[in-house]
């Protein structure tokens, strides 16, 4: 037998339901759903884990990576991932053997560097690495603190997703506080101006978030499907210095929208335009 289809029935739940209930109710969900002894397990584990200085920590079971905690944590196997820094190699492992996932509703952001091909043309290699890397650093670092799952890190662009099984009831309204904060975070408050000019598109809407699997048998998580395409799009429409948010995004997070920019855009591989807000960050008084 499968080392997930135990798992599963230690539920008596498929692996879509476990997935569903995650990403929607969180952890108390699932321990609601689970029976007597594997419920006292983990909550045994999560309440020491918890105990254990200090943030960030693993979304899912709340290991820390950072201070007292640290080294404890990576002997028991619950280091940070590599994969996906929002989660420990423990939960990691769970993602990459245990497949599943489900349709829930979602905010999704992007970040994009802005003219990253024309920046790489004008420093040496190294330097521009160690660019990416800082920005790398300082978009996870936002989105961690906000209870985004971090979905991929690749080229010049970071994608993360909130569900409210992760980041709460007002998950879309912390990924657009993320979105702002990832432009304070590149110095876009700076008067003389960013250290890296970033864009960010955010989107709200039903997508498959979950376990994809390859033909070896391992999985990745991942997001999937039309309100990601739309984020990405998003992403690649806003200018450097600027939040562009779907009305779709600005209703979930109840955003007062009367002074804010709006447009109508014509987003590629969508047949109907799109309406959207722009949000920027106010330069600080220098």
């Amino acid at each position: 037998m499968a080392e997930q289809d135990i798992k599963v029935k230690f539920f008596n739940l498929s692996p879509d339901e476990v997935w569903r209930i995650y990403l929607t109710n969180g952890p108390d969900g699932v321990l609601a759903a689970a029976p007597p002894l594997l419920r006292f397990l983990m909550k045994s584990s999560n309440v020491f884990n918890q105990l254990i200085p200090s943030d960030p920590r693993c979304i899912w079971c709340h290991a820390p990576f950072h201070g007292l905690g640290a080294p404890l944590m990576k002997a028991l196997g619950r280091g940070q991932s590599s994969f996906n820094p929002s989660i420990c190699r423990d939960c990691e492992n769970m993602v990459r053997t245990y497949h599943g996932g489900a349709e829930v509703e979602t905010a999704i952001l992007f970040a994009d560097i802005r003219g990253s091909t024309t920046l790489a043309e004008k420093i040496p290699p190294a330097e521009f690495r160690g660019l990416i890397d800082r920005f790398f650093r300082a978009s996870t670092d936002v989105l961690i603190r906000a209870n985004g799952f971090i979905d991929k890190l690749i080229g010049d662009e970071v994608t993360a997703f909130f569900v409210p099984g992760m980041a709460g009831h007002h998950y879309a309204r912390h990924a657009l506080h993320a979105g702002l904060e990832i432009l304070r975070a590149t110095g876009h408050e700076d008067p003389e101006g960013p250290w890296i000019p970033v864009g960010v598109g955010i989107h709200y809407g039903v997508a498959y978030v979950g376990a994809v699997g390859s033909q070896d048998g391992s999985s990745d998580l991942t997001i999937l499907g039309d309100a990601a395409n739309t984020a990405a799009r998003l992403a690649s429409q806003a200018k450097a210095g600027e939040v562009l948010i779907s009305s779709s995004l600005a209703a979930a997070a109840e955003l007062d929208t009367r002074d804010l920019t709006a447009r109508r855009l014509e987003l590629k591989g969508r047949s109907e335009p799109v309406d959207t807000f722009s949000l920027t960050v106010a330069p600080r008084a220098g």
